[in-house]
């Protein structure tokens, strides 16, 4: 296990950005927080930096919290292959899909608890009886019986799950729930994915959400958009722009500096009508699917498509992502050359986090339409991260995507299996300017009034203050 380093992050924009009643709360909710943790440490604990909903959620909001007062701290487990192919197995089936089809029987459960072992002794050496742990997904929950061992106070956060729980999601709970039990408090991001077999009285309903000021979200201007898109490979650079600076989490300034890896016949237009669609190379996102329901749509004849993910191996917990990106390069190679041509790969440089994060930023923003055709989704903040951004989407209806869009208000939702009912709504979206401008107005206040750090946050330190 290694720690991460939480940089303390100007928390005062957490008072107005929401509105003046959220301030306040998050106000009243720090002040009971911090008197009950005095002498005490908060740590959170998952199984990556980088990569994923989870590291982007701690990464730009436990900085605040330690801002204001509160001793916070980030670690993150270590694990072989096999640890990571078998919670790789966990993840799906808590989504309800088969994944891998590999077995969760006593062989799993003992490589699971070997790990978990081998990470015991970093743990015993940091966390201190009366500190505060938050343990997010399954793959660091068997750490929960030992840190209880330790005195800690205990919270385990479930960021997926199932709308509808079927025997794949109950052999998931089979294998996690004792530990899971031994949480004083479980959180879960929907209150559909909630588990049988745990106490009501120590479960909540806590959704994630986007921090406004990271590099990821914070608001760029045309020229500045244009520039990153630019030096990173993703547009071509026939339109004149201004240097690709981005803002970093400290406040210091700096430059675009890696590429993407693309596969495309010819770089992207910069003038060029766009669908983007950003997330990792995982078939429940169901990257072949957008592929198909943009190529196959007989009225998107001059728009292009960029599907954008990170490169392959950098993200440690996911062992799938090459086989998915291989999938989805043949049936590119597939595409007649005139689909082809407007479908662009890219593999989004990892090397710098925040320098991911800018890229990123800029192509949701180049989008005129942003989708997200999740097969099954825990929460998908990449949705919350367009609507921030004004921009239209169309997704699957499916997972916490439902809570997030109004269908027709704030979005578009449509059946993921359905790809003429997905390519229709691409169409119908790119064709009316007003219907997409209507959509991302509405979209950006709904994310103002429900998904922002000082709601999370404001959250979590009452439940701090209840367990504390």
């Amino acid at each position: 296990m290694h720690e991460v380093t939480v940089h303390p992050r100007d928390a005062q924009s957490l008072r107005t950005i929401a509105g003046p009643d959220a301030g306040r709360r998050y106000e009243e909710h720090l002040a009971a927080a911090r008197g009950l943790l005095e002498g005490r440490s908060v740590w959170h604990v998952n199984s990556t930096s980088e990569g994923g909903g989870v590291a982007e959620l701690l990464r730009s909001c436990l900085g605040y919290l330690a801002d204001d007062g509160i001793d916070t701290h980030w670690a993150v487990m270590d694990g072989d292959p096999e640890f990571f192919t078998i919670t790789k197995r966990l993840h799906n089936r808590l989504h309800g899909v088969l994944g891998d089809g590999g077995p969760l029987g006593d062989a799993e459960r003992g490589q699971y608890d070997e790990v978990t072992r081998s990470n015991a002794t970093d743990v015993g050496r940091t966390v201190r009886a009366g500190d505060v742990v938050v343990v997010h997904d399954p793959q660091p929950l068997g750490l929960v019986p030992i840190l209880r061992s330790l005195g800690a106070t205990v919270i385990w956060t479930c960021h997926i799950g199932a709308d509808t729980p079927t025997p794949l999601v109950h052999s998931a709970w089979d294998f996690l729930l004792p530990d899971a039990r031994a949480a004083q408090a479980v959180t879960f991001s929907r209150s559909a994915y909630t588990w049988k077999g745990l106490d009501p009285e120590r479960v909540r309903v806590l959704p994630p959400c986007i921090d406004h000021a990271s590099p990821k979200n914070v608001a760029i201007d045309p020229e500045r958009t244009f520039a990153i898109l630019g030096a990173a490979g993703l547009i071509s650079n026939r339109r004149d722009g201004g240097d690709a600076i981005f803002a970093r989490s400290d406040g210091t300034q700096a430059h675009v500096s890696h590429r993407a890896q693309m596969t495309e016949d010819a770089p992207l237009p910069p003038d060029a009508p766009l669908v983007v669609q950003v997330s990792r190379w995982d078939a429940l996102k169901d990257p072949l699917g957008v592929i198909r329901g943009f190529a196959d749509e007989p009225g998107i004849t001059d728009a292009h498509l960029m599907l954008a993910g990170p490169i392959p191996g950098s993200v440690v917990d996911d062992p799938e992502a090459a086989t998915v990106l291989r999938e989805v390069n043949e049936l590119w190679e597939s595409l007649p050359g005139p689909h082809r041509r407007r479908v662009h790969l890219a593999n989004l440089p990892t090397e710098d986090t925040e320098e991911n994060a800018a890229i990123v930023n800029a192509l949701q923003r180049h989008g005129d339409v942003v989708v997200q055709k999740s097969l099954a989704e825990g929460f998908g903040l990449t949705v919350t991260e367009a609507m921030w951004k004004r921009r239209a989407l169309v997704a699957g209806k499916v997972g916490g995507i439902r809570d997030q869009i109004e269908d027709g208000v704030s979005g578009i939702l449509v059946d993921p299996r359905d790809l003429t009912a997905f390519g229709n709504a691409v169409e119908a979206v790119l064709e009316d300017p007003s219907l997409a401008a209507g959509l991302g107005a509405a979209a950006e206040r709904r994310v103002r009034d429900r998904y922002l750090a000082p709601h999370y946050l404001g959250a979590y330190l009452q439940l701090f203050a209840e367990l504390a």
